[in-house]
Order: C-alpha cells, then structure tokens, then sequence
C-alpha cells in the first residue's frame, strides 16, 4: 500500500454542540469530501433549531431551559431588512426602563404602516400576547426568534415560511403601547439578546455585524444597559475576543475629583447596585478622591 496522505485543513467551521463551540476541519476539494462542509453553508442547524420545541399556542416554549454562554450564532446574509418602510428612528433601546427591564428596541412608526420581517424564517406564534399585544414570533434557520409587537393586524399565519423583508403585520398600539411603535426583540431559546448587538439599525443599509457572532451573558440582561442610550458595542466574533473579555473583566478604578457611584457604574455599564455588592459598600458611601473601586464588564 501507498503511503497515506496527509489531510491538511484551509480553515475551520466553528459549530455549537450542548452549548460548547468545537472548531471543525474543513479541508481542500481533494482530500477526503467527508471532513469538508462550507463555511457559508448554514443549513445544518436549520431542520434541527426549526423543530426544537416548536410551539405555535405558547409564546415562550423555552420557559425553565438553561442557556450556556457564549452563544454562537452564525449568519448567511450581510444585512437584513429594515422591519418599516421608513427610516429607522430608535427611540427607545433595550435596556433597563422606569425600573423594569425593556427586551427589545422600539423603532417608530405611524398605525397601519407595514411591519416586515428582518431576516427568511418560519412563522412560530401569531397573537395576542399580555403587554406586546398583537404579536408575530418568527424562528429563523440559525436559531434566533424575532418578536414584533404591538400590531394592529396580522398578514401571516402560523407555519407560514416568509421571506426576508416580507410584510408580516400592520404597526399599531396594542397591549402596553405608549403610542404607535414597533417593539422589536431578538430572542435566542427564551433569552432575550441586544438587538443591537447583532445588527446596525443606524446605517442606511441595514447590517448584520458578523457572520459569526458570540454572544456572552453581558448581552442578555438588560440590566447592564440603559434604554435612553445605546450601548458600547465591543463585538466577540471568535473564542479569543472571549477569552480577551475575560481577562479584562476584573478592573479597578481610582476615584477622581468629582466622581459618584452612579457616574462610576453608568461609566462602565453597570448597574448601581451591583458596583456596591461588588465593593461591600452602600449607596450612600462617601468616596474619597485616590480610593480605589473594583468595577467589573460582564
């Protein structure tokens, strides 16, 4: 027998298995065919994640499952369709909101205007749900949910596969509305993600910021974040930018003339409460110029 030839891998696919991110070869056109998969290719993931508990009566079939972090998420689009027809206007993020956490974006638009969906998917769950009101949920091949709320009217059916940019509903001010706007999330098994995380609304072409995105804990709890401002966008699109954050993740800063635990915490994204549990202290603490704080960025 000839001497065996050596598989030489031109790249790696990263793949999420139980909630753990292995690396898979991918090799050249002539080698073995049985280790090569195309990096682009995201159908793999898309028969399993659409009959994951697919639920078309529950709006959350994923209440009481765990979620290991990071999260990846792989893209097959570079953009993605505005959810109105007119220019996106944010006017309020995701985020902590009159003391309760706001799960979503909310994009404004006039009742009746058409409401589409951002990416192709299938539609999961259509109706009325507590304070989103009329609501569409549609499940997406790699995973993601997306919630449109407050609708006036629906245009789409449960099971109904749409196509990116497709009219799903009319905007409205059903359930908790304080006037017309769409209330967008983006969810992943029940947890909801920072929209703004995964895509750029601010652009005139509507981006998704990564074919390959990880999503650490920081990004699913709307307590780090604040409604009235967006947030700073550090992206992790590989298991280093990971490991990186979590070196950085311990900090201590050295207070200044001038400097509140309020200005401290909204400085580095925390929620007050949460910088005083991390230095044993209280809110009504006085600083002194030269203390050091331990500060933290999850």
């Amino acid at each position: 027998m000839g001497q065996q030839e050596e598989l030489q891998a031109v790249d790696q696919l990263p793949l999420e298995i139980d909630g753990t991110v292995v690396y898979l070869p991918i090799v050249a056109e002539n080698k073995l065919t049985v280790y090569k998969i195309a990096a682009e290719d995201n159908s793999i993931k898309t028969e399993e994640e659409f009959n994951v508990k697919w639920d078309t009566v529950r709006f959350n079939p994923y209440r009481g499952e765990s979620v290991s972090f990071p999260i990846a998420l792989t893209f097959n689009t570079e953009d993605f369709a505005s959810p109105v027809e007119r220019k996106m206007v944010v006017t309020s993020r995701y985020g902590w909101r009159r003391g309760r956490p706001h799960q979503g974006i909310d994009i404004d638009l006039v009742v009746g205007e058409s409401v589409k969906s951002i990416l192709e998917g299938k539609v999961r769950y259509v109706g009325y749900h507590g304070g989103h009101g009329k609501t569409v949920v549609i499940r997406h091949p790699n995973g993601l949910e997306t919630v449109y709320a407050h609708l006036s009217k629906y245009s789409v059916k449960e099971n109904e596969v749409v196509k990116k940019g497709q009219v799903i509903g009319k905007g409205g001010v059903t359930g908790n509305s304080r006037g017309s706007h769409l209330h967008l999330e983006v969810r992943y098994h029940g947890k909801s993600i920072n929209p703004e995380y995964l895509f750029e609304f601010s652009t005139k072409e509507p981006k998704v910021r990564s074919d390959m995105v990880f999503v650490t804990r920081r990004w699913v709890t709307p307590r780090y974040h604040r409604s009235t401002r967006k947030s700073n966008i550090v992206l992790c699109t590989s298991m280093e930018d990971i490991e990186r954050i979590k070196e950085e993740r311990e900090k201590v800063y050295t207070v200044k003339k001038g400097d509140t635990l309020y200005r401290i915490a909204n400085r580095y994204g925390l929620h007050i409460s949460e910088l005083c549990k991390i230095n044993s202290i209280k809110r009504s603490s006085v600083l002194k110029v030269g203390q050091q704080i331990i500060v933290m960025n999850p």
